[in-house]
């Protein structure tokens, strides 16, 4: 490994997802830095910082994946201790934003979480924000700090251009996503198709109609987050009753959640696709599942934010 020569950059972890810091510390040529994470006997979090980081330019990576909350507030706290021993710069490398899919008002005195969570990493002291594939792009706009959107289209491209498929098309599950799946169909040059999802009246299960050719073609279901995995099972299941020869999945955040990954394996899906941004616990691991590592990419970015380089070049 060749060592990454400024010793202003320092790069932290907290507990969400150690493995993937060691991964992004191991690419850029640094050792993690050394801090401690305690519990006292009420549960409250302590955190000691064991070197100095005056004048440095920090970055502490940390998904807000499950437990949300407790990550959240190891996270505050860190950049709390981290604005006091006088760091110059904190950036806060997020590749999963817990909370994103709570950002607007659906319904009358509902709260819009995500902008909170932005309040909140803005008022312990955070000054920029990497992350990867928000829910809703519009969260960027939460914040009054710098934010770099990293996308993880690319990596599940490049993936899916080296299995050499025929014939493919590129389906979004939902007309939200319908952006996400033509950044893919571009990179693969293929057409897209969308479902259409209607649920007729209350309490009748959904109807579901693809808008565009699937018939024969080999189907490749993009998301960015897959929860329970409700709806990708449910898609997949209906291209190849109307016609799909065969479907594959992917996403950029799997969450994966309650019986997603019982639904999963006793569904249509072939292969699903997903990257590390959210640690994937053993028995998830399944035979279905390929995990991509998004370490480069986001060590990539780091360097170019700390080295004042073009981040979006990166996906050019």
């Amino acid at each position: 490994m060749s060592r990454y020569t400024d010793r202003k950059l320092k790069l932290f972890t907290l507990n969400s997802n150690s493995k993937l810091a060691a991964d992004i510390a191991s690419f850029i040529g640094l050792e993690l830095g050394q801090c401690s994470v305690a519990r006292f006997s009420d549960g409250e979090i302590q955190i000691n910082i064991e070197e100095s980081i005056r004048g440095c330019d920090v970055y502490v990576v940390q998904s807000t994946s499950a437990p949300v909350n407790e990550h959240i507030m190891e996270l505050l706290i860190l950049i709390d201790a981290l604005k006091r021993a006088s760091a110059k710069t904190i950036n806060i490398v997020m590749p999963y934003y817990g909370y994103a899919r709570q950002d607007r008002k659906a319904r009358a005195r509902e709260p819009i979480t995500a902008k909170l969570v932005a309040n909140l990493l803005e008022t312990a002291g955070a000054s920029r924000v990497i992350t990867l594939d928000l829910h809703a792009p519009q969260i960027q706009g939460f914040f009054d700090i710098p934010i770099d959107h990293l996308m993880g289209v690319p990596i599940l491209a490049e993936y899916f251009e080296g299995k050499q498929l025929n014939d493919i098309v590129i389906v979004s599950p939902d007309h939200g996503g319908v952006t996400r799946a033509r950044k893919m169909a571009d990179r693969l040059k293929a057409p897209i198709a969308i479902i259409d999802k209607r649920r007729p009246k209350p309490n009748v299960s959904e109807v579901m109609n693809i808008v565009g050719n699937i018939e024969g073609k080999t189907a490749i279901l993009i998301d960015d987050i897959i929860d329970t995995a409700g709806t990708i099972t449910l898609a997949a299941n209906a291209l190849v009753e109307n016609g799909a020869k065969e479907v594959y999945a992917c996403c950029t955040h799997p969450v994966l959640s309650g019986p997603a990954i019982e639904r999963i394996q006793s569904s249509k899906i072939k292969e699903l696709v997903v990257t590390n941004s959210i640690v994937l616990a053993e028995e998830k691991k399944i035979d279905k599942v390929t995990e991509l590592s998004v370490a480069p990419l986001i060590g990539e970015a780091i360097i170019r934010v700390h080295e004042e380089q073009s981040v979006s070049t990166l996906f050019d």
